[in-house]
């Protein structure tokens, strides 16, 4: 997590764990403890994950990066599992912080407090957080793209899409994407997914991006 002043370094369990998923640098031996570590009781509120968990001596849920929780941090995480293959834990994240949104008329904060779902029926809001904030503005899309699991390269010609989106979501259509010099539409129903408008020369491959083979070098 740290090194503190003679460099030695400071363990703890923090949701930065979720950015390593993010970035491909965690061995795939090991992604499922860290997604377990991830959704567990100490770390989950329900609404999202928090900055640290609730067994660390520095925790308290109305800290600015001690036990709080960031929407932008979870679109990170949820984006981490989702590149392991873990769909069901990175649909949990995203589903509690779509939830959280729905509380605050779609206006996701900086940031909210820590408490547990089962204590409190809304986030508890954090005293000086800014609302709207760009980046939290920004994580339910990116949580969308995260569900469609779109990877668009358009220098190699190729297009990744493989849909996860909940019953609860669908219909859904995203149109006017940019994507090289067009624009498409992509639509996912109950009977199935599709992109229109593709570039010429441009090959959507219906399966999720795989993890590049150097993702784990040192």
């Amino acid at each position: 997590m740290a090194l503190d002043a003679d460099k030695k370094p400071v363990d703890a369990l923090a949701s930065n764990m979720g950015h390593c998923l993010w970035t491909g640098i965690v061995e795939e031996s090991v992604a499922d403890q860290v997604a377990e570590h991830l959704l567990s009781a100490e770390m989950f509120t329900g609404w999202g994950v928090r900055t640290l968990a609730t067994s660390m001596h520095a925790y308290n849920p109305l800290s600015y990066h001690n036990g709080s929780v960031w929407p932008h941090d979870n679109g990170l995480i949820a984006a981490g599992l989702m590149r392991y293959g873990l769909v069901e834990q990175a649909r949990k994240i995203i589903e509690g912080i779509l939830d959280a949104a729905v509380t605050v008329g779609g206006r996701l904060p900086e940031l909210f407090a820590g408490f547990d779902r089962d204590t409190y029926t809304t986030p508890i809001p954090y005293p000086t957080s800014c609302s709207p904030q760009a980046w939290a503005s920004a994580t339910p899309v990116h949580l969308v793209r995260t569900l469609l699991r779109y990877h668009p390269d358009v220098p190699a010609g190729k297009v990744w899409m493989a849909p996860v989106a909940p019953d609860s979501m669908l219909p859904l259509r995203v149109e006017r994407l940019p994507l090289g010099n067009q624009e498409v539409t992509l639509r996912v129903d109950a009977d199935g997914w599709d992109v229109d408008g593709l570039p010429d020369g441009v090959e959507l491959v219906r399966q999720p991006r795989p993890l590049p083979a150097h993702a784990f070098q040192s």
